[in-house]
């Protein structure tokens, strides 16, 4: 009986873009489960972003870190967007194949297609590759997500996809999603 609980606990669904994935949790010591997260310490959650990570500084991408990624993954993607933009969510940043055993990202990654590890980079909402931060028109906050995902696979996706290209190569092969938010306004 107590292993068959483990088993539920272990798949708790959630709906992203229209599909079902499994959020994954490990056990520890005991049969406790430790969500996956990530974080960075560039801003705290909900908090504001610094400038220098946005269109209003030097633009560069901030270090993000994570945590407890569910069992069998094979990769990670990450996807940056802000839901806030006047023409609808605007991709920020598209980046995919990040090893499995990866747990950060520097500060500052290269805008290019492919990183030193084997990770790939897409076309943003600015028609560049990789990270181009906040710069949201004058006015309120805007709210930027930052959503790393854990994949079963590493995905057959040229590097310069689009997000929608990333959306649909992942569809099927989501263990888990963690989310960090920072806010930003000029």
């Amino acid at each position: 009986m107590k292993a068959s609980i483990r088993a539920i606990l272990a798949v708790v669904p959630v709906s992203i873009a229209g599909f079902t994935v499994a959020q994954g949790l490990n056990e520890f010591a005991g049969g406790a489960a430790m969500a996956f997260t990530v974080k960075s310490s560039a801003f705290g959650m909900g908090a504001e972003i610094s400038k220098q990570f946005t269109c209003s500084g030097n633009d560069v991408s901030p270090a993000l870190k994570w945590s407890s990624p569910p069992a069998k993954t094979a990769s990670f993607a990450l996807i940056v967007d802000d839901p806030d933009a006047p023409v609808g969510t605007w991709v920020h940043w598209v980046l995919w194949n990040l090893p499995a055993s990866a747990h950060t990202l520097s500060e500052n990654v290269p805008k290019r297609e492919q990183l030193d590890d084997g990770s790939l980079q897409g076309t943003n909402d600015f028609r560049k590759m990789g990270y181009n931060g906040p710069c949201p028109p004058p006015g309120k906050p805007h709210r930027y997500f930052f959503r790393l995902y854990a994949l079963d696979t590493k995905l057959n996706l040229a590097p310069g996809a689009t997000r929608q290209e990333l959306d649909a190569a992942m569809k099927g092969h989501v263990l888990g999603q963690a989310e960090y938010m920072g806010t930003f306004r000029r």
